[in-house]
């Protein structure tokens, strides 16, 4: 039988071999965490995260390792995550009692509909052929429509402007090394990147161009 101090609660006789009052939380699954992951992601499509916020609680999420470590990133968007995972995904429960999580999911960073795909694609391949106008023509169009399109059109947009200033600069500042080094990187990147991105789109995967400084932000 455990002693109790009254001045400190939480001490416990050492010669007490009784099991530990405390249940141990489980550790989390992948099933898991792509539950929450999921939730976010119709949270983003629905303008409830901007793209920063949506950025940092993904990876949260995908590092957690218990269920608590879950629940402060769904609280505040009207969804309850049940902390203890048992092995099988959280409880993920609306506060609103509308449970239909996949209801926006062919309109958020991903997609499966063939239209969003060809039209992301188009945006990301404008580089060659009508840079700057055919990317901002999709995103202002098709952005009440599909989220996923605008997302990809405001990469296609913010690499264009990206490389023309970059290459601007490096063109004033020719006589440096620095600067006609990343010439040369931005003209390699404006050939090789949209074929990728062109390849990402077409397969419905959320493409984001690396080492890209964003001019343009999403505003929901």
């Amino acid at each position: 039988m455990a002693v109790q101090n009254p001045q400190n609660p939480q001490w416990r006789n050492p010669w007490d071999r009784s099991p530990a009052t405390h249940a141990p939380q489980i550790r989390l699954t992948h099933a898991d965490r792509d539950a929450v992951a999921e939730v976010l992601r119709e949270a983003y499509s629905q303008g409830q995260l901007d793209e920063d916020e949506f950025e940092e609680r993904l990876d949260k999420a995908m590092r957690a390792k218990v269920s608590n470590d879950l629940a402060p990133l769904t609280t505040d968007l009207g969804v309850q995550v049940s902390p203890g995972g048992t092995g099988n995904a959280p409880g993920v429960t609306q506060q609103n009692g509308n449970q239909s999580k996949d209801k926006a999911k062919d309109r958020g960073p991903t997609t499966d509909n063939p239209v969003e795909k060809v039209g992301a694609a188009a945006g990301h391949l404008s580089a060659w052929f009508l840079p700057f106008l055919a990317p901002l023509v999709l995103m202002i169009i098709g952005g009440e429509l599909s989220p996923y399109l605008k997302r990809q059109a405001m990469e296609a947009l913010n690499f264009q402007l990206f490389c023309l200033i970059g290459g601007v600069v490096s063109v004033l500042l020719f006589w440096l090394v620095v600067p006609l080094m990343a010439l040369v990187l931005i003209g390699l990147g404006w050939v090789v990147l949209p074929i990728i991105a062109t390849i990402a789109s077409l397969q419905g995967a959320r493409w984001r161009y690396p080492m890209v400084y964003r001019l343009i932000k999403d505003d929901n």
